[in-house]
């Protein structure tokens, strides 16, 4: 491939890692990638690409208490934080250029809650993500079995998604088996236009960017304007 990641060392506060990949195209737009409870930004290097190749300059940020950050106990206000330094080293970094914020899976609300507290995010894409902890918890027979500390937060973007004032793509997978479709489609619901939801037939919590790329592509298109150049040759 033609982009390659580098630790972006001031990324965030301090203690926290992060990981830039920039595009080809010096010009392209920027995204902050936020990953999900199990994995970090290693674990998550596929779907950081995959974003890449469609064309934009990628920061991957690894929370306090995951991946090479400090091993302090994280938290739902410590990862709001860390993710809002990440925003804020993109904007220093290109001023110029526009900047979108990606999450999956718990990312996604804390994705959600950063665009609803900034007022320069040009797009939100989240990805296989919930109306609240609360709400994955009581849907599964043994509530979310690999837990862990941010699974004990309130996460509640069902209540926070409506102050998002730019475009929102919500994708889910239909047959995820870890956060059920319809808590995908009531966050979708509780969101103002501009918005498109893309529900992935037959895919699961891990593999519906790869399912979807075509959708993707159409909807950063039709939904935020963007006709983005690939990365990868």
């Amino acid at each position: 491939m033609s982009g390659s990641i580098s630790a972006a060392a001031t990324a965030a506060t301090p203690g926290c890692h992060a990981l830039w990949m920039p595009a080809n195209n010096r010009q392209a737009p920027l995204l902050l990638y936020l990953h999900g409870a199990r994995w970090n930004v290693k674990g998550s290097s596929p779907r950081i690409r995959r974003l890449n190749d469609m064309g934009f300059s990628v920061l991957a940020v690894d929370y306090r208490g995951f991946g090479q950050s400090s091993k302090t106990l994280p938290s739902e206000a410590s990862a709001t934080e860390d993710a809002r330094a990440g925003w804020d080293w993109l904007a220093r970094k290109a001023p110029d250029r526009p900047r979108y914020i990606f999450g999956h899976s718990l990312g996604g609300a804390i994705a959600i809650d950063l665009a609803a507290s900034v007022k320069d995010e040009s797009g939100v894409m989240v990805e296989s993500t919930f109306t609240r902890i609360a709400d994955v918890v009581s849907s599964m027979r043994w509530g979310w079995l690999p837990v862990g500390p941010l699974i004990t937060q309130r996460f509640d973007s069902v209540n926070k998604v409506a102050a998002i004032g730019s475009p929102l793509l919500v994708v889910h997978g239909s047959a995820d088996p870890l956060i059920p479709v319809a808590l995908g489609q009531q966050l979708f619901e509780a969101a103002q236009e501009p918005k498109r939801l893309i529900l992935v037939d037959g895919a699961t919590h891990h593999n519906t960017q790869t399912k979807a790329m075509a959708q993707y592509r159409s909807a950063l298109h039709e939904l935020f304007g963007l006709n983005l150049t690939k990365s990868r040759s």
